[in-house]
């Protein structure tokens, strides 16, 4: 059900797999029914799910401010799932715990299929999790984004956070990227996100903005009809080192930041592909592979990435705002006959990320988020595994390297003061008025 995409992706794939993220979003309606008839054939048969956290049955729902939704202390574990393979019932009983936040993305404006679907995200998350991290992609590009669009939006939110959701709205990510209709079109998208911005702020508390650029590893990503062109506005406002051309030593995060008055979170998905092309040759992670991405240490398989601004440093320290990895996990490619076992490949990589070091060195860092997905990878030529509950043997090994800094979702769901009523999204108690 979730139609998000990996976003680290190695240049010339991006396109491809765009398209393939269309198609499942179109096809998220089908897949929503299934998943949820499936979670709930799953609980009538399962034991109880025991999980951590620390809310009693039957709270009353409490309503957090966006700045009470970054923990004082540890970090949220997400999941990016594909809710067609798994229902989040049954991804948290085979975890051992409720995901703090998952992740769905729709298209925007949202029309009633996609209201639908979100509905139903909204009722597990609020079931099965507890927090939700929307992402909002403007389809039909940025001139979309009107004040009536993104009003409704925000009445939408405010609801979800009624019924004791809180979200975190991840709009128009991969801004940076040009295989999107919202892309390199710096001015428009900070008036399209400011305007969400200010709308949401106003009428839904319980909900953040977050800022999620792509990772700027071949960086500008030519070759699309996204593409800023030369000698437009946007291209020279590009041009961060003033050269007169667009290149990988221009900034490409900065010219895309709406403000610190519109954003909350700050976000990148950092996932391992490899160490060169081709893809999808199934190699362990070198050490030190993950917090380099984050920091802009990597030089990458050409050793030409090294220009790459610190995300982590200006946007997490220097800018105040909380961090998230939005999606992480590293390839593996299964039937591929050569290289390293699926185990040693993911467990060398989170263990970079569950290391005892990691919420020391960077404590701005309060979200992680992993990419349960199995799916057709273009740039690796095939179908690619990233899931760590497919098989018992990782999902053994992963559940026993959960560190005790991770947060989760509270063992039971709170009691919200309002029922959603589909699919409108409009309280009950307020409907009839």
């Amino acid at each position: 059900m979730s139609g998000k995409r990996s976003k680290d992706k190695p240049k010339g794939g991006k396109l491809v797999d765009w398209a393939i993220t269309v198609v499942i979003i179109l096809t998220a309606g089908a897949i929503a029914v299934v998943s949820f008839q499936n979670g709930m054939a799953m609980k009538d048969q399962a034991p109880n799910l025991q999980v951590a956290g620390t809310a009693p049955t039957g709270t009353a729902c409490i309503i957090l401010s966006k700045e009470e939704l970054a923990p004082q202390q540890g970090v949220l574990f997400g999941v990016n799932l594909d809710m067609h393979a798994k229902s989040l019932y049954t991804y948290s009983y085979d975890l051992g715990h409720k995901p703090a936040v998952t992740s769905y993305t729709t298209n925007f404006p949202l029309t009633e299929e996609d209201r639908s679907n979100l509905l139903r995200t909204v009722e597990q998350v609020h079931e099965d999790g507890h927090m939700l991290l929307l992402g909002v992609q403007p389809d039909k590009g940025l001139a979309s984004v009107t004040d009536e669009a993104v009003e409704a939006l925000a009445n939408d939110l405010a609801a979800f956070n009624d019924y004791g959701v809180p979200v975190f709205v991840n709009f128009g990510e991969d801004m940076n990227g040009p295989w999107t209709p919202w892309a390199q079109q710096p001015s428009a998208y900070i008036t399209a996100f400011r305007r969400v911005a200010a709308a949401v702020h106003l009428n839904a508390p319980g909900s953040a903005m977050m800022w999620s650029p792509s990772y700027g590893a071949g960086y500008p990503f030519t070759g699309s009809a996204f593409d800023a062109k030369p000698g437009t506005p946007d291209y020279a406002a590009l041009d961060t080192d003033h050269d007169g051309q667009l290149t990988g030593a221009d900034d490409p995060y900065s010219p895309y930041y709406p403000g610190d008055e519109a954003v909350d979170w700050v976000g990148m998905s950092i996932a391992f592909w490899g160490t060169e092309p081709p893809w999808g040759e199934n190699e362990i992670p070198a050490a030190g592979k993950l917090t380099d991405q984050l920091t802009g240490r990597d030089l990458g398989p050409r050793g030409d990435d090294s220009p790459i601004p610190d995300f982590y440093k200006i946007y997490g320290e220097m800018h105040g705002k909380s961090v998230a990895i939005t999606d992480t996990a590293a390839l593996y490619k299964p039937g591929n006959g050569a290289g390293a076992d699926e185990l040693s490949i993911k467990q060398a990589w989170w263990s970079q990320l569950f290391s005892e070091q990691f919420p020391v060195l960077f404590p701005r860092v309060k979200m992680v988020s992993w990419l349960e997905i199995v799916r057709t990878e273009d740039s690796a030529g095939g179908k690619v595994d990233w899931s760590v509950t497919s098989t018992p043997l990782i999902k053994d090994a992963f559940t026993k390297s959960l560190p005790a800094w991770l947060q989760f979702g509270p063992p039971e769901q709170c009691t919200p003061a309002i029922e959603l009523e589909h699919p409108s999204f409009i309280p009950k108690s307020s409907a009839a008025h």
